[in-house]
């Protein structure tokens, strides 16, 4: 909690204590009050306890500690990409995927002055980049900080007239700034996938209305042999599993063979699922589930 901007812990600490009244109904999130992750956590659940964390690490700690009885994490963007790592940061945790939420983002430049004459804004790396055209638009220099309510409350604890923050309007009236232009994003349809990780695994209800109603998201390693990742997705070809995500990524410095993070769409004791899961594990050193969980929106075409 040290590292937030002074302006920012006063608030910090509140919410602290008052999520350590109740942990179990504590959410902890990347960020300083006001922070997107911030709103997330209250959109998923309107009546939890917001505990703001410095670092996704410290979110998750606070889970694996009983501090806070899940945390919410942004996984990826529509405008830019992965946002965290979760690929790294979730084995090592021991946590689940239990659940995931899609938040509209919407952003918003201010300084301490709506008149002020900007020339540098200050946020996360992924807020600079979902707004890089409106920057360039208008000559002002990216600044990158740990998260967008920290970047506003920095900002408004320091005297430089040509500084702006950008981050949700929330951070504006929290630390007293004034919104010098909104919805700055680089396009409308700006949409953040969060994720609810938690101690215990969950399995969704099978019986629900959509044929696809639930989500597993894993991790796996394929042997390094020719064709290995072609032999490996064939399991889920044959067997009519719909993967909606897969992403290569390298672990440790031997380059020796490719892990992959991929979503597919159904869970284990589904038949179809388990004869896929049984290829993979065939073709693969290891396969490690993270989570299954129920869709917060339809990833098959023509789904409502």
């Amino acid at each position: 909690m040290d590292s937030f901007p002074r302006n920012a812990m006063g608030m910090v600490k509140k919410m602290a204590e008052t999520a350590a009244e109740a942990p179990a109904q504590a959410i902890a999130f990347q960020g300083a009050p006001g922070a997107n992750s911030h709103i997330a956590a209250l959109e998923y659940a309107p009546y939890c306890l917001p505990l703001p964390c410095f670092s996704f690490e410290d979110a998750l700690d606070a889970v694996k500690q009983g501090t806070a009885g899940s945390a919410i994490i942004p996984i990826e963007n529509s405008l830019h990409g992965r946002v965290a790592d979760i690929h790294f940061l979730l084995p090592e945790s021991g946590l689940h995927i239990v659940a995931e939420h899609f938040m509209r983002i919407r952003h918003c430049l201010m300084a301490k002055t709506a008149d002020a004459e900007i020339k540098t804004a200050m946020s996360h790396p992924q807020a600079l980049g979902q707004c890089r055209h409106y920057l360039r638009a208008n000559d002002i220099i990216p600044v990158a900080y740990a998260d967008t309510a920290a970047a506003a409350a920095y900002v408004a604890q320091h005297d430089d007239p040509h500084a702006a923050a950008i981050a949700p309007q929330l951070a504006a009236e929290i630390y007293g700034l004034q919104p010098v232009a909104n919805a700055i994003e680089d396009a409308d349809h700006n949409m953040t996938r969060f994720v609810l990780l938690a101690p215990e695994a969950t399995i969704p209800d099978a019986n629900g209305a959509d044929e696809f109603c639930a989500m597993t998201t894993l991790i796996f390693e394929v042997k390094n042999v020719p064709a290995a990742l072609y032999k490996a997705m064939g399991g889920f070809a044959t067997n009519g599993v719909n993967m909606t995500k897969l992403e290569s990524y390298q672990e440790g410095s031997s380059f020796s063979a490719s892990k992959f993070y991929a979503d597919i769409e159904g869970a284990p004791g589904d038949p179809a699922v388990d004869r896929a899961l049984e290829e993979l594990r065939f073709h693969c050193n290891d396969v490690r589930l993270l989570g299954t969980y129920k869709q917060a929106r339809p990833r098959t075409v023509g789904a409502q």
